[in-house]
């Protein structure tokens, strides 16, 4: 599998592959960001995400795929480092802020600083058509978010705090789309980052929603079983969503993947029309269709 994936790099097939795991990993982001805002407590379904997907890589990094080389313990420690920043700042924007308003600004915020990341870390360049397709789909992502921010009626007062929570976790997205592309290109067997990332990133926030669940009072504290079923859930979703967007960034442009992933937007607002019961309109609508634009543009002009 992997000497097969790796053949494919730098192939027409390899970018036609690359794209798809972009917009796979699309679909599923959305699904990931609503399952965190849902039901339960964000930091608790975070946390159960999380051992969920340690869980599952510890025994394929440990006895199924190659051992990482010594220069990779290094580039793991930075991902866990981002990857915990970041899940803590999305954490508390989700707290603070409905999903259809948080959601679209951490996702607006990431691809414009990926591209520039992707530029200087890898000398990636897009022609001005791609520039106008990034200019369109921020466009509809940060329209999205205004409308939202003007008609939701849930959260008021703390939105404004969700808001700059959420900036600040669209550039920790930025940051960990283009440091995990190093790491991916980094290690010869992409499956050994994917898994020893998933098993050493599973640590850090199941203690911390431990010690949230047990600081809890009975009336308040959600029973184990069904946080535990979501968070396997979730980890399901997150292998399939994270590991597609890196491979993406290992076959192909760091750059266009970050692009298309941001087309979770128009998933997340179905999702949060169908699921969440959060209302859709016409030009709520408009705007999805702009974000679908822009990434069409930026595929289209490469």
């Amino acid at each position: 599998m992997s000497a097969w994936l790796l053949s494919l790099e730098g192939t027409p097939a390899g970018h036609q592959l690359a794209m798809a795991l972009a917009l796979l990993a699309a679909v599923l982001h959305a699904v990931f960001g609503a399952l965190q805002k849902g039901r339960h407590d964000p930091w608790l379904t975070r946390g159960a995400i999380d051992i969920s997907y340690g869980l599952i890589a510890a025994p394929l990094a440990l006895f199924v795929v190659p051992w990482p080389a010594p220069n990779m313990w290094p580039i793991f420690a930075g991902a866990f480092v981002i990857h915990t920043a970041y899940k803590l700042l999305q954490a508390m924007a989700y707290s603070r802020g409905a999903y259809t308003v948080v959601y679209p600004v951490v996702r607006g915020t990431g691809p414009l600083f990926t591209v520039i990341g992707a530029w200087l870390l890898f000398g990636e360049v897009f022609t001005p058509v791609q520039w106008l397709g990034v200019a369109v789909l921020l466009a509809g992502i940060f329209g999205l978010a205004v409308y939202n921010l003007i008609h939701i009626t849930l959260e008021r007062e703390t939105l404004n705090m969700a808001l700059a929570l959420a900036v600040f976790t669209g550039l920790f997205v930025a940051l960990y789309t283009t440091y995990d592309a190093y790491g991916i290109r980094a290690t010869p067997d992409p499956f050994t980052f994917l898994m020893w990332f998933f098993m050493i990133d599973g640590v850090a926030m199941p203690i911390l929603a431990a010690l949230r669940w047990r600081s809890m009072a009975p009336p308040v504290r959600p029973p184990l079983a069904p946080l535990m079923a979501r968070g396997a859930i979730g980890a399901v979703v997150a292998f399939f969503s994270f590991g597609a967007v890196m491979m993406a960034t290992r076959l192909d442009k760091v750059g266009e993947a970050a692009v298309l992933r941001e087309t979770s937007t128009v998933f997340a607002a179905l999702i949060g029309w169908l699921v969440l019961r959060e209302t859709v309109g016409p030009r709520r609508i408009a705007l999805m269709s702009l974000i679908a634009l822009g990434a069409i543009i930026v595929e289209m002009g490469g």
